[in-house]
Formats: structure tokens, sequence, C-alpha cells
């Protein structure tokens, strides 16, 4: 069992030959420049800032890794940011990939998709990715409480062709505001760890 009020920070790691050796159970977050990350993270372990949170895309730019219990949780550096000079794009990717290709003992991808938009190209090459490496993974849909009622039952009807690809996947609606969804995501991170 996690224990999610006692995480800790280790370290974040700017480029891919600085990543340690991967021993414990991995936890790793994925999404586009400004999906929620670290709002997400924040949320799950009952912490207000132990993720720094910013409304520019694009902040965090390093791999960053926290410790709750033994279980390593990776902030991934977000994706489809243009505004970045190419070579930090390229160095983010670099990262990205060899973090999936390195053989790390990878127990769960939280793939973050914003609930008010379609997902991207890029959202789909991921879980693409995620499908067929057979990485376990489960989708998380942030700012939920973002939507009025009938834009969210339209989204949700939406939602269910735009994932109808995922084979048996976890599809779960998220609000760092109020906590919706924290509860079946911390259920889903327990089972595959166990």
């Amino acid at each position: 069992m996690i224990n999610y009020n006692n995480v800790k920070f280790e370290k974040s790691y700017g480029f891919a030959n600085q990543l340690p050796v991967s021993e414990a159970p991995e936890i790793a977050f994925s999404g586009r420049s400004n999906v929620g990350k670290s709002s997400l993270l924040n949320k799950l372990f009952g912490r207000k800032n132990i993720a720094r949170v910013s409304s520019v895309p694009g902040k965090t730019i390093t791999v960053n890794f926290f410790d709750a219990s033994g279980i390593k949780f990776v902030d991934l550096p977000g994706y489809g940011y243009a505004k970045a000079p190419v070579k930090e794009i390229d160095r983010w990717g670099e990262m990205i990939e060899h973090y999936f290709n390195s053989g790390r003992n990878i127990s769960l991808v939280v793939q973050l998709i914003d609930m008010r938009r379609k997902a991207t190209d890029k959202d789909f090459q991921m879980i693409d990715f995620l499908e067929q490496t057979g990485l376990p993974y489960v989708i998380v849909l942030t700012k939920a409480d973002k939507l009025k009622p009938t834009e969210r039952k339209r989204r949700e009807q939406e939602i269910e062709e735009e994932f109808s690809g995922c084979s048996n996947v976890a599809v779960i609606p998220f609000s760092s505001l109020n906590g919706e969804g924290v509860v079946e995501l911390k259920a889903e991170i327990e089972y595959y760890l166990s």
C-alpha cells in the first residue's frame, strides 16, 4: 500500500544519459505540454507544490522522480509544445524515448489528455506506442471540472468513440481542483503494482 502523504521529491534529470538505473517499480506520467501533469501529481500526493505548476506550456523540461513508499512516480516532459527552441524539443523527445526504451521497471503509464479537447495526433502516437509495446496504461482526462454539464455529456460520448481502439483501458475523468478521479486513479495504480 502506498502512503501518498509521505512522498518526497528525489531528483530531476535533464539528459537521457543521466537517468538512474531502474530498480523500483515506476509509475510514469505522460501527456502533452500544459495538460496538467504537475497539478495531477500535487493532487494525488495531497501537496500543493511538490511538483512545480506553471500556466506556461513546456515548463517541465526534465524527467522528475518522486518516491512514495519505495515506488517511483516519474513526471515526464510534455510533448507537442512548439514554442521552445528545436534543440530543446529534440532533447525532450530523446529523454522520453530513452526513458521508455531502456528496459525500465514501468508498472503503469498514466496517459493524460485534456478532457475539453479531442486527443491530438501526438496523443494517439503515444497511445499507439503503448499498445505496441504492451506497456500497461490508463487514460486520465484532466480538467474535467472546466466543462459545463452539457459539454461534458457531449465529450463523454465523443471520448467513447475516440478511444474505442484502446484495448480494455480505464478512462478516468480527473480534476485537480475538486479531486474527481483521485480515488479511481489510486485504485488503478494499486492494481498494476500488485
